[in-house]
């Protein structure tokens, strides 16, 4: 009885190591944006997503999944893809703003936390095809691509608007973290089944293009991802209204 005690009040390691990578990676994110290396501090970010989409797949792969790991993760998350995308965002462009910036920068934060406090009650709920509102690590990356890419093109002639276009960006990503927008999870595909051959040679390709223009093809993506939870959204709301007009008329 002693020795099933002990068990049941231990942690499991190695889930629980990769979350602490990826919190590691996020706290290093706000190291680096407070001494004005933007870039590194973006593409720490992306670190952390890295560490964060490993250590729920191993947990599950392994079966090691824990409360104690699920809100371990959420706290990291926090760090990394709450604070670390405000701070870096604050710090690149909003430090000269006065309250404009800093409220931003707030209002990010807190969309964050409330995004994950709604995922973690509504997690045995939830549709597992789709996530309701924007996912924070998703959020993270829209807000971490766009600074890298920018850091990696240096000075152009429209920088007078960035910092506009920034503020944009930054609350518009944390308004559609507590949104009811839904964005398609990727949880249904299969990557333990056999495949076509087609599709190594797609996600080949894909690592290809990543590797020519990281930054760019990255904020790409995910500036995609965030307009498509929008528009699927919007194509609902017109089916939903042609259906009640042909009701009606019925």
């Amino acid at each position: 009885m002693t020795a099933n005690k002990k068990v049941k009040r231990g942690v499991y390691l190695l889930p629980n190591v990769l979350t602490t990578f990826g919190l590691f990676a996020g706290f290093f994110a706000i190291i680096l944006a407070t001494r004005g290396q933007y870039a590194d501090a973006a593409v720490a970010i992306f670190v952390a997503m890295l560490w964060d989409g490993l250590d729920g797949r191993v947990a599950r792969l392994t079966n090691t999944q824990s409360e104690f790991g699920a809100q371990y993760d959420s706290m990291a998350d926090m760090i990394s893809f709450g604070v670390a995308p405000a701070l870096l965002m604050y710090f690149w462009q909003f430090s000269d703003m006065g309250k404009a910036g800093w409220l931003a920068a707030f209002v990010y934060t807190a969309a964050g936390a409330l995004r994950l406090a709604r995922f973690n009650t509504q997690i045995s709920n939830e549709d597992k095809r789709y996530f309701q509102g924007l996912p924070s690590p998703a959020a993270a990356a829209l807000i971490a691509g766009m600074v890298w890419t920018k850091q990696s093109i240096g000075v152009t002639d429209y920088d007078q608007y960035l910092t506009l276009v920034s503020w944009v960006i930054l609350v518009g990503a944390g308004v559609l973290m507590v949104s009811n927008v839904r964005y398609y999870s990727f949880k249904d595909i299969n990557l333990k089944g056999r495949s076509s051959f087609k599709f190594l040679l797609i996600a080949t390709l894909i690592l290809i293009v990543v590797t020519v223009w990281p930054s760019a093809i990255l904020f790409v993506f995910f500036l995609a991802y965030a307009l498509s939870g929008l528009i699927m959204t919007m194509i609902e709301v017109r089916k939903k209204r042609r259906l009640k007009k042909r009701a009606k008329k019925s």
